[in-house]
């Protein structure tokens, strides 16, 4: 350290030198006498660069004018503005970099004249870490601002200190109404007396028992309802006080869901055993019903019998009607429907489940420009297609491709047979079809059974497909579902076509069709025994010759011992270990010129993806009709035999 006149006692000059803050020494024209290393430093000027020069060398422009200022007007009126403690200026170091410093200024006397003592502060540190806390705070409160749930800060005494937006939508109060009042005013009874309990005894003994993550409460909102909450409270410490943080999580749409979840379990409960009774009791009501009609007809002689079969079918009506409503109330919902275009939807649904579904589920559509508009409950068709496309999702954990289709159907009196619950017709059918892993019978033969799930504890309910079903149901619908292990799955919603399109196909179908007869000799291979059962009865009221096999092995077997067989109609997949792909394969290693039809309940893009070689038109698609078969049977025996090929 040097000083220029002045001097001091030794001690004063130790304190000085090793002091933390700097200390500066001038006269009262601004010049210098004394710079301690503290300053040096501060400044980054060594003392000797400083002593005898103006202090204004220290000082960035803006405050050479008020220094100079406060000099002259101590000089003349002996106004001592300039001295006082802690005032915040700004420094300029050597290479021009300004800091911000907190300067004490102090008056002496030496020989008679007076010098001023300058203490200096750096707060650069302090600005620092009040600028952090700033962000912090800032940082803080954008998420408190922005958060979803409720966040609101309450005193030791339950005063409001803090009320975020969040707050203010669940509560239903504005920020001005609530701060500065008592939390209690957002509580119905009895909370208000537990939370003074809780205060007092925090007061008393300091158990913070109030503390804690998600306690279930119920909050009171400004119009005097309430919702239910999940409360959050933190304890804090400001200026050494206790203050409580709570988060408020809104319970309303997650008990509503739960509502509706136990309801739909109730419902489906009670659907599933009323289902079950009223097919036994339809299958029960089609002999009962189906008998008396034949009795109907052959008592045309005795009108007065046959006025009793009649009352038989007519009671017989009357407990399908009573049948059907019990279905009704067991599903319970409140169903809207309207003539949906079909395509429409589909294609809105394509547009929605590419934002939905992960990036590598390939999607595409497969409409019918001609189809008939479904008559159903839109909002619940498309809750349903959603429902459908996620678990296909979900069976295609490597990617995969969903397919969705349209077309329209008609299930008639034989399909009925096989399936009582439903009403011959006109339908409007909407596919759902993934290639993803497929499924096993005994989870085919569960699928739609209310709880049940594949899924792992916690990641599924069990109720989506059999609220798919439920809604199908109760539209008049039919729901189908084809599946193999290896082979994806393919879901069928057939629902009723609307009243106008019903109208139409009902006078295109009544023109009927000539129905394409034979004499060949066909070998049909089907392991269902329904749909073998109808298919020969089909095939031989066509005047086919029929030879049956339950598999592709009886098939071969057949095939060997019947070398007049002129046709082989196969299934694509039947369990023995030989699918319809392999069967034909060994049928023309024996038989290189033998015409061969396929038929699949698999829709032709699954079928074309597993196929080796184009499959064209040898496949027979399920659900078919009587002439259906006899045009396509008699297309492929009169088609040249290189042309019917099929892998």
């Amino acid at each position: 350290m040097r000083t220029g006149q002045y001097s001091d006692e030794p001690r004063l000059r130790a304190v000085v030198a090793t002091a933390v803050d700097g200390v500066i020494l001038i006269d009262t024209h601004g010049v210098i006498l004394m710079f301690n290393p503290a300053c040096e430093q501060l400044f980054q000027y060594a003392a000797s660069e400083v002593i005898g020069r103006n202090v204004k060398m220290l000082m960035p422009s803006p405050f050479h004018e008020e220094h100079d200022r406060y000099l002259e007007n101590y000089r003349t009126t002996g106004e001592r503005k300039i001295i006082g403690i802690g005032r915040e200026v700004v420094g300029r170091r050597k290479d021009g970099t300004q800091f911000p410093m907190d300067l004490s200024v102090g008056e002496a006397h030496q020989n008679g004249e007076s010098v001023f003592v300058g203490i200096i502060h750096d707060l650069t540190e302090r600005k620092r870490s009040e600028q952090a806390l700033r962000e912090v705070a800032a940082r803080l409160r954008a998420v408190v601002d922005t958060a979803v749930d409720g966040v609101i800060l309450i005193d030791a005494q339950g005063r409001i200190l803090m009320f975020n937006p969040a707050c203010e939508h669940l509560f239903g109060y504005e920020l001005d109404e609530v701060m500065g009042q008592n939390v209690k005013m957002l509580m119905p009874e009895p909370f208000r007396g537990e939370h003074d309990k809780y205060l007092s005894n925090f007061h008393e003994t300091g158990e913070a028992k109030i503390i804690g993550i998600g306690r279930e409460v119920v909050g009171r909102r400004k119009d005097g309802s309430t919702f239910p909450m999940d409360l959050s409270v933190g304890e804090a410490k400001q200026e050494g006080q206790s203050i409580f943080v709570g988060i408020i999580h809104d319970l309303t749409d997650r008990k509503r869901t739960e509502e509706q979840l136990v309801q739909a379990q109730k419902m489906e409960t009670v659907g599933q055993l009323s289902g079950g009774i009223a097919h036994d009791f339809n299958n029960l009501l089609t002999v009962i019903v189906g008998n008396a009609e034949t009795l109907s007809e052959k008592l045309r002689a005795r009108p007065d019998l046959r006025q009793l079969s009649d009352q038989i079918v007519q009671a017989g009506d009357r407990g399908a009607e009573l049948t059907q409503r019990l279905l009704a109330f067991s599903r319970r919902q409140a169903l809207q429907p309207v003539a949906v275009d079909c395509n429409d939807l589909v294609e809105n649904m394509r547009q929605l489940l590419k934002r939905t579904l992960r990036e590598d589920i390939e999607i595409q559509t497969q409409l019918d420009p001609d189809l008939l508009p479904a008559f159903a409950d839109r909002a619940q068709l498309e809750s349903a297609i959603l429902n459908l496309a996620l678990n296909a999702q979900d069976a295609m954990p490597a990617g995969g491709k969903l397919t969705l289709a349209t077309a329209d159907a008609s299930l008639d009196d034989r399909y009925q047979d096989e399936h009582p619950e439903v009403q011959p017709g006109d339908y409007v059918m909407i596919s759902v079809t993934d290639d993803g892993e497929g499924m096993t019978a005994e989870i085919r033969d569960r699928v739609f059974e209310p709880f049940f799930t594949t899924k792992e504890t916690g990641k599924g309910s069990g109720l989506g497909l059999s609220m798919v079903y439920g809604f199908v149901k109760q539209s008049n619908g039919h729901v189908a579902l084809y599946s193999e292990p290896g082979l994806g799955t393919t879901v069928r919603l057939y629902l009723p076509a609307a009243d106008e399109g019903r109208a139409v196909a009902t006078k295109r179908t009544a023109q009927g069709r000539r129905l394409e007869i034979g004499s060949e000799r066909v070998l049909l291979a089907e392991d269902d025994p329904f749909v073998r059962g109808y298919a020969v009865t089909c095939l031989e009221s066509l005047g086919y010759h029929v030879i049956t096999a339950v598999d592709g092995r009886e098939a071969l077997a057949l095939l060997h011992e019947n070398p007049d067989v002129d046709v082989l109609f196969s299934d694509v997949v039947m369990p023995g270990g030989i699918s319809g792909w392999e069967l034909v394969e060994r049928a023309r290693k024996k038989r290189p010129g033998l015409k061969v039809l396929l038929t699949s309940g698999y829709p032709m893009e699954t079928l074309e993806a597993r196929a080796e070689q184009p499959i064209a038109a040898n496949i027979l698609r399920k659900p078919y009709r009587k002439a259906d078969l006899a045009q396509r049977l008699r297309e492929v025996l009169d088609e040249p035999a290189d042309k019917n090929e099929v892998s």
